[in-house]
């Protein structure tokens, strides 16, 4: 199993422009150092607001060791805790989601309030304090209907990220939008691999007969490169900022987030097998039908597509160096009636079919990998940019953390 000095030593060996060494895709070690130095560090997109829209209303998470509450207040905030009592570190909520009007946990029923005060506890002596016994907070912050959480004691800046998901998704109207639809599977495959792979299109022609229906494959009109971009693109961003939609190619100084509004296919106005609508209400303030997808990721949990008639929160995490569970989320307007407004099937069957396409996609990757005789191969240019520049920052900011020296990001 490796540890810091050779996860370190691989990556001043690593080649730019190159896929990475096999140990970042297979070793037990490295995975520990990938949890330990980015998952348990970074934010994470880890809900949308529409999954707790009530007082009392939690989910829960796994991430690595930690188990993670996340739970709607009486005040309406959104708050997360570690998933451990204060008495003897039982899990307080076993469901993957619920609604309770206090968090009580089931071994010596220890009550806590929704904002994580301790409000009762039995027979626990004169000196007993409660208020020192108190569920440990996560940070957990709430961005145009995203819930993002981080596990660090001391979480890096969130403002710039909130304040440009409110500008390009806010208009999508996610916090007044229902759960349509949520599917989960789990990819036999390492998590940088899933996410590489969501960061091209190289392989969508032969992969992807649905989605390719309405999605460009070519990266000039999907946006990998602000410095390349078809007349198509150029004129589809000058079209929905006219309408009041930020669109324009907004990306973190690191490039770990990113935004730009794209068009779809021809008329296509959807993700959907004819490209029509799947939704006859439209979302938020999106005043046009063709207002295409408004693609945003954050690295290194989640890639989002929000469209005028739905929106897509994609949530990737780790679960073992070869093993990553992706979930899925359709948001439809509140008020959107199922078989009246919208058909289900016709709303999810792309996506569906695109994840199932990719799960085999990374597993065969992940297989291949796994071999001896794997060595890292060069990335194109033109069609693996984005790679590239997820590829990039997580070298970087590894690199960075395992050093504790800061480095530019490349331009």
């Amino acid at each position: 199993m490796l540890r810091d000095a050779d996860v370190l030593s691989l990556l001043l060996q690593r080649q730019p422009g190159h896929s990475l060494a096999r140990p970042f895709y297979t070793d037990p070690g490295l995975y520990e150092v990938d949890l330990a130095r980015i998952w348990y560090r970074d934010w994470l997109m880890t809900a949308v607001s529409a999954e707790i829209p009530k007082t009392g209303n939690y989910v829960t998470r796994q991430i690595g060791a930690y188990s993670v509450i996340v739970v709607r207040g009486a005040d309406g905030i959104a708050r997360a805790f570690h998933n451990s009592c204060r008495h003897r570190g039982s899990r307080i909520c076993s469901a993957a989601k619920g609604s309770n009007p206090k968090l009580v946990c089931p071994y010596h029923q220890w009550t806590y309030e929704l904002d994580g005060r301790l409000l009762w506890a039995r027979d626990m002596g004169e000196d007993f304090d409660a208020s020192r016994h108190g569920l440990k907070p996560v940070a957990c912050e709430e961005a145009a209907g995203m819930i993002m959480i981080c596990l660090a004691d001391n979480p890096p800046d969130i403002a710039p990220f909130r304040a440009q998901a409110e500008a390009y998704a806010g208009p999508h109207g996610l916090k007044d939008c229902k759960v349509a639809y949520q599917s989960s599977i789990v990819e036999q495959g390492n998590w940088k691999l899933v996410m590489e792979n969501n960061r091209e299109c190289y392989h969508c022609a032969g992969s992807h007969p649905s989605l390719c229906r309405t999605f460009p494959e070519d990266p000039k009109v999907f946006g990998t490169n602000p410095k390349e971009q078809a007349p198509v693109l150029r004129d589809h961003i000058a079209k929905c900022e006219a309408a009041g939609l930020p669109s324009k190619f907004m990306m973190a100084p690191d490039a770990q987030w990113r935004f730009i509004r794209i068009p779809f296919l021809g008329n296509a106005a959807s993700y959907t097998m004819d490209g029509k609508p799947a939704v006859s209400r439209r979302v938020g303030r999106v005043s046009i039908d063709d207002a295409g997808s408004c693609l945003a990721y954050h690295y290194p949990s989640s890639w989002n597509h929000f469209l005028s008639d739905q929106g897509l929160v994609f949530r990737m995490t780790p679960i073992s160096p070869t093993q990553t569970e992706v979930s899925t989320t359709w948001l439809v307007h509140k008020d959107a009636v199922e078989g009246v407004d919208y058909d289900l099937e016709r709303l999810t069957e792309v996506w569906i079919h695109t994840n199932d396409e990719d799960r085999a996609i990374v597993e065969e990757n992940q297989r291949g990998v796994n071999s001896p005789a794997y060595e890292p191969g060069p990335y194109s240019p033109q069609h693996e940019a984005g790679v590239i520049a997820f590829v990039d920052w997580y070298a970087r900011t590894l690199q960075e953390r395992l050093t504790g020296r800061a480095m530019l990001a490349a331009e």
